[in-house]
């Protein structure tokens, strides 16, 4: 039964998956690089060297405000967190010493700025999913300039260098290390300084260009923010190291130092926030840059204010540092920049370095036109050449210099909108298949509303019919590929295979079984879903999503609370009012944690953590954290033992097994927060990290090693004692024998519960403090709900049985489990795991993920675990919320008569689980049709495509959950109840007896 039921929801899976795949192909391409190199045996790209050697020091996250020219203000949280040197120098020596506010292309993550200052071209917003294992730059860059030139290249600090960079470094300079070991604070900037000054202070030691990158600042912002007093030491270090560097330099030396991004008030980077973007730049020359210089327009030199600064500074794109950078060097400019060179650099050469870069710029993009991807500048070519003409003819030294840098500009402005080139073909055929998709998932939910009992044949049938769609898709697929591949770009044959076999399969699906449209009524329409998927139409609604989804959740609810006020017997009014009550008590609860986007300040206030730039958890949740997790498994055994259902497994896991995982889930977070605050002091680092590093492997552990096993093996909650009945009168020759089965009522519900109870325990781990309060709620939430849907279904069967001719006949328990689960049941259980998700720290953008979490079972970056536990926090809320959407066909059911209720109650399940994978789907539909649509929008970058990966990963999460709980969870209960009672039920029938029950 359960099988058949699964392979339907399989295919539903496969047919998301098919429609994700094409459309995130088109909508998210990678940049086209050229693999063309710059080179001039003649030296005619290049000018006279201004150095011959560079030290280039990243200080990673380095934001502008870091080294603020302004006077520290003390009002300023950061006003303390500084680093002095460059200030002094450029007050004290101005043509010597030059500040600059640079911008960092998006996404701020350390290896797509590593590709951007190095080869000066621009990452793509897909590009940041390699950070965590970056490709090598097979691009014309610095580094291979300089190897070109045979200059010998040092490097210590971030081993990111050496991934994108293999084999560039000479091995007896190169000193990599670990980069992903957030906690470590120190070890690589000591590495560093341990490497870097020996190298300056050895007078023939024979190096060209020493890169050296910190990572401390950056590992500091994300442990715990940049308003913290380790932040200062932190730069206070790295200005001791400044002026060492200085003290050392020689004549001949350019110092360059700046942050390959910035953080946010958080600590944390990734997406394109002001403070993410903003990085600082700091150049240092003991020989004047501006010699001979004539005065430059202002045009040329333009200025931003920083967010919180009383004056505007000079402003930089970061990848003007390549070509500035590869000229004062005597070097080509890589072939792929787009930076522009920065005037100051260059004092009366300035003209021909710009004269230089504008070319190399001209030459790259006659090059790209006139690749395979060249059509994508067919908007702006026109311009771009008129630009061209113009520069050319422009008479005098400022109007070149203006018509020169304004074609520059413009060709970055034109490449950057190269990340918005989409592939119309593939996102088209994407919607296709979603649209189709939801449209087969639908009728395969009504269909199965309306068989019930009679569910099982017709899945048979539809299974094949979907494996033979397939399969007749497939070819289909390949047999218009051929013919029209000269004509579609970008669509490959297995491009058209995934197409063809989801888009048949569900066209046949639709045809074959269309449901009875005469139970269907306006009222029947999903209006929440409607009103929560059309919202992704607009930035500002999809912005603050997070308070979209708690008002949409609470007035879900409102028609089950409005059946209490007129159930027929009081118990009923106080069941459904009462936990109508504490569901609204925990949603509005639960909404009171939050992280903010950047666009909700200042309406917004960060309460996940004690402040916005600091990631730490508030006072009271560290007091309530240890509490909540003792509590909430036994507040969960008291929903139980309203059915007598705490028996069994359910004393194992709710009175030992939970309680522990959960402790010592709750221990660790807060021995990290020991740590990383230095309650202790630095000495007891170790110790802390080692306890909790325990106590993380031995709750998950406990969990998927002892809780499961247990589950599996005992997986019913019941309690079954039999006992000896006296005679009630003279015929019977004999005692009768009695067996009592406590949680006999509540047979599959509290079964599955415990089951779920185990995942709960993986994702209360990898949940930080705040977020665990939010899952402890979120947990009674749902309990509640199930039991509003349980009583509201009771009032139904009771108005149902008082309307009957045969009042005595309808109460009869068999009546109740043939409800279908509607949809309307399904919305709020679906609504409540995206307020979690957003309860425990989340937000669809890329600063909010908790990257402390990779590091939760070792204190380095290891896989697969780390990225596992990063993918359990963040979307680990919408599948355990979509993994208790079955209990709403399981709970407070009864296990007889058998075999019917175990095809009622797997039928149920099944379309429980369709229920919710359709409203996440449809939410996928809304997310990516809007981004579609507005693909050319301001904020689609920001604010839409997020929206759509969140939409696309949570639907993932959603169908895995589903597929988890009807293929493991109700098919391993179902087949237990009817082990226990398939063959007792059939003689106690032949005898006209039924089993006593509590």
């Amino acid at each position: 039964m359960s099988t058949k039921g699964l392979s339907l929801l399989a295919w539903v899976f496969f047919v998301h998956l098919s429609a994700i795949y094409l459309y995130t192909r088109g909508f998210l391409l990678t940049r086209l690089s050229l693999s063309e190199t710059t080179s001039c045996a003649d030296g005619s790209c290049t000018v006279r060297p201004t150095h011959q050697r560079a030290i280039v020091l990243i200080v990673d996250a380095l934001r502008f405000d870091f080294l603020s020219q302004d006077p520290p203000s003390p009002h300023s949280p950061f006003h303390h967190n500084v680093l002095t040197l460059p200030r002094e120098l450029a007050a004290a020596e101005p043509s010597k010493s030059l500040l600059f506010d640079s911008f960092a292309d998006p996404p701020t993550t350390t290896l797509q700025r590593i590709k951007g200052i190095t080869t000066g071209s621009l990452p793509t917003f897909v590009d940041m999913g390699s950070n965590f294992g970056g490709a090598s730059v097979v691009e014309d860059s610095l580094i291979s300039q300089l190897r070109n030139a045979g200059k010998r290249v040092a490097f210590m600090g971030d081993d990111t260098w050496t991934t994108v960079f293999t084999d560039m470094f000479d091995a007896d300079l190169c000193f990599p290390y670990d980069s992903f070991n957030v906690e470590d604070l120190h070890t690589v900037d000591e590495g560093v300084i341990r490497h870097l000054l020996p190298l300056l202070t050895n007078q023939s030691s024979s190096w060209d260009v020493i890169i050296g990158h910190f990572l401390g600042v950056d590992h500091v912002g994300h442990r715990v923010g940049p308003d913290h007093p380790t932040m200062r030491a932190k730069l206070s270090q790295m200005d001791d190291v400044l002026r060492q560097v200085v003290a050392l330099l020689e004549d001949d030396t350019l110092l360059v130092v700046l942050g390959d991004h910035g953080m946010d008030r958080r600590g944390d980077h990734g997406g394109d926030g002001i403070l993410e973007t903003s990085a600082a730049l700091w150049v240092y020359s003991k020989t004047p840059f501006h010699s001979g210089m004539a005065p430059l327009p202002s045009s040329l030199l333009p200025t931003r204010t920083f967010p919180g600064a009383s004056v505007p500074h000079r402003y930089v794109q970061q990848i003007d540092l390549v070509p500035s950078l590869s000229l004062l060097l005597g070097l080509p400019i890589p072939y792929n920049n787009l930076g522009t060179v920065i005037p100051e650099l260059f004092g009366a050469a300035y003209g021909r370095a710009l004269e230089l870069n504008a070319l190399q710029i001209k030459k790259y993009l006659d090059t790209y036109r006139a690749s395979a991807s060249g059509g994508e500048l067919e908007d702006a070519w026109a311009a771009l050449q008129a630009q061209w003409a113009d520069a050319g003819t422009a008479v005098g030294d400022e109007a070149k210099w203006l018509s020169m840098e304004a074609y520059t500009r413009s060709a970055l402005t034109a490449c950057r909108l190269l990340w918005a080139q989409f592939n119309v073909s593939l996102i088209g055929l994407g919607l296709v298949l979603l649209v189709v998709g939801t449209a087969a998932g639908s009728v395969l939910y009504a269909k199965l509303g309306e068989l019930q009992e009679d569910w099982v044949d017709w899945a048979g049938k539809t299974q094949s019919l979907c494996v033979q769609g397939m399969a007749a898709g497939a070819v289909s697929g390949l047999a218009v590929y051929f013919p029209l591949r000269m004509y579609i770009k970008g669509v490959s044959a297995l491009d058209c295979v995934l197409f063809g076999a989801p888009l048949v399969s569900a066209l046949a699906v639709i045809v074959s079984s269309r449901p009875s449209l005469s139970g269907f009524s306006p009222s029947s329409v999903p209006i929440p879903l409607v009103l929560h998927a059309l919202a992704f139409a607009s930035n500002s609604f999809t912005i603050w999503e997070d308070r979209v989804i708690t008002f949409i959740l609470m007035s879900s609810v409102v028609p089950f609370a409005i059946v209490g006020f007129s159930a027929p017997t009081s118990r009923l009014r106080y069941r459904i009012l009462g936990f109508s009550a504490l569901f609204a008590v925990c949603v509005r609860l639960m909404a009171v944690s939050t992280v903010c986007r950047e666009e909700q300040h200042p309406y917004c206030h960060v309460t996940f953590f004690a402040s916005a730039s600091l990631p730490a958890p508030p006072p009271l949740v560290l007091l309530l954290s240890v509490p909540a997790a003792l509590a909430l498994p036994y507040a969960m055994g008291r929903f139980l033992r309203v059915s007598k259902s705490d028996n069994g497994v359910a004393i194992i896991v709710l009175s030992w097994l939970l309680p522990a995982v959960l402790l010592q889930g709750t221990a660790f977070w807060i021995l990290e927060w020991l740590d990383s605050a230095e309650v202790f002091g630095p000495d007891f680092e170790w110790i802390l990290r080692l306890g909790r590093t325990l106590l993380a492997r031995f709750a998950m552990g406990a969990t998927i090693f002892i809780g499961f096993a247990v589950w599996w093996q005992v997986p019913l909650c019941l309690q079954v004692s039999e006992t000896t009945r006296r005679k009630m009168s003279e015929d019977e020759e004999e005692p009768r024998k009695q067996v009592t089965v406590m949680g006999f009522a509540n047979t599959f519900g509290a079964s599955y519960l415990i089951m779920w109870c185990n995942f709960l325990g993986l994702l209360y781990t990898a949940t930080q403090l705040s977020g665990q309060i939010v899952l402890a709620l979120g947990t009674i939430a749902t309990l509640a709900y199930v039991e509003i849907v349980d009583s509201v279904r009771d009032v139904r069967a009771l108005e149902a049985a008082f309307a009957s001719a045969t009042p005595s006949t309808a109460l009869e328990i068999d009546a109740r489990p043939s409800d279908p689960v509607t949809f309307a049941e399904i919305i709020p259980l679906a609504l409540l795991a995206l307020h979690t998700f957003h309860g425990t720290g989340h937000q669809s953008t890329i600063p909010s993920i908790q990257w402390k979490t990779a590091f939760m079972l070792t204190s380095t970056l290891s896989y697969p675990l780390s990225p596992l536990l990063i993918v359990l926090n963040t979307f680990g809320p919408q599948f355990v919320g979509a993994l208790a959407v079955p209990l709403l066909a399981l709970w407070n059911v009864a296990p007889l008569p058998q075999p019917a209720t175990n095809v009622r109650v797997s039928g149920g399940a099944v379309r429980a689980g369709l229920g919710v994978m359709l409203y996440y789907a449809a939410l996928l539909l809304g997310s990516a049709g809007s981004a579609g649509w507005l693909r050319r929008h301001l904020m689609v970058w920001k604010v839409f495509a997020p929206r759509f990966m969140s939409a696309a990963a949570s639907l993932v999460a959603v169908d895995l959950a589903v597929l988890l709980g009807v293929g493991v969870g109700v098919a391993r209960i179902t087949s237990q109840v009817d082990r226990l009672f398939g063959n007792k039920d059939k003689a106690e029938r032949e005898a006209g007896e039924r089993p006593k029950s509590a």
